[in-house]
């Protein structure tokens, strides 16, 4: 199961940072890994295929001081720090681990929020992704018709309690997210993709809010005006990537100015907070703000 694989290669990130720049041995490496697993040794073999299958999917390379027959991260921690997913799946699996091994002790004492979507498709998406393998699915969009669509799965993205497949969707010839939540069926097929080169979801998903691709439209300098209380919030919390703070009025109210493409999902964010945040720049995103929350109100008058 690739489930099964992902936690090996989190494992295995996590006890190299956990060993520093120093770095471990094989026998050192494989007394761990029985301590973990259980079983025989660490095969060098299977080592290797780790070691490779790491680096293709994380970017992090383990390098071996051939001088001292030591292996290591390369570039040290910064090598995992700079990179968020990564950062993302040590904690999410860490955390994992620690409540499997102490759920009877902490039982009643830990909440998690549940991500439905990702129970049923997120480990058969992953797999077809390590072997570059094409998808067919049914899906069914909100208030939408069943539809069968033939996709190559480029990568995963979570957002807002939700994973959505990020891939290139042969009938419309162009990229498409799909919600996991909306898929009612999903099949692995024989047939191979090879990924664009230099392709990183990140990158995809830059000047957007949410789970919108931009398709041609170009990011605009968006002026958001909020409370003192409401501005702590987006210090800890950025709306986007691109948030900066540009001071504070004359009223101690806090001025962000962030640049991206307002999409519907930034508009329902923005409404989230009510009276405490206000559009400022530009008139058009301001209006639609206003609308929503007007028609909002409407329903309680």
């Amino acid at each position: 199961m690739v489930s099964e694989l992902i936690d090996k290669y989190i494992w295995l990130v996590q006890t190299f940072i956990d060993a520093g720049p120093r770095g471990l041995s094989l026998g050192e490496i494989s007394a761990r890994w029985c301590s973990r697993y259980g079983g025989s040794e660490y095969a060098r073999r299977s080592f290797n295929n780790h070691r490779e299958a790491i680096g293709e999917i994380f970017g992090i390379t383990i390098a071996c001081n051939r001088a001292t027959n030591r292996y290591y991260i390369d570039e040290g921690e910064s090598a995992v720090d700079g990179r968020e997913s990564v950062n993302w799946l040590v904690n999410t699996f860490t955390v994992n681990n620690l409540l499997t091994l102490g759920k009877e002790r902490l039982s009643g004492r830990v909440s998690v929020e549940d991500i439905p979507s990702g129970q049923k498709y997120l480990t058969t998406v992953m797999q077809a992704m390590l072997d570059d393998r094409k998808m067919t699915l049914r899906y069914r969009r909100y208030m939408g018709e069943e539809e069968v669509r033939h996709i190559r799965p480029y990568a995963v993205k979570e957002f807002a309690k939700r994973w959505y497949v990020v891939a290139f969707s042969e009938e419309a010839g162009a990229v498409r997210v799909y919600a996991m939540d909306r898929i009612l069926s999903l099949e692995i097929s024989d047939g191979k993709f090879r990924m664009p080169p230099g392709f990183r979801v990140d990158e995809l998903f830059e000047d957007s809010y949410g789970i919108y691709p931009p398709e041609g439209e170009e990011p605009v300098l968006v002026k958001l005006r909020t409370t003192a209380r409401e501005a702590a919030y987006l210090r800890d919390l950025p709306l986007h990537q691109s948030q900066v703070f540009l001071g504070t009025d004359e009223g101690g109210r806090s001025i962000f100015a962030l640049r991206l493409i307002p999409n519907p999902n930034f508009v329902m964010e923005l409404c989230k907070h009510g009276n405490r945040l206000e559009v400022l720049e530009p008139e058009s995103l301001r209006h639609q703000v206003a609308d929503e929350l007007r028609n909002a109100l409407k329903m309680y008058e």
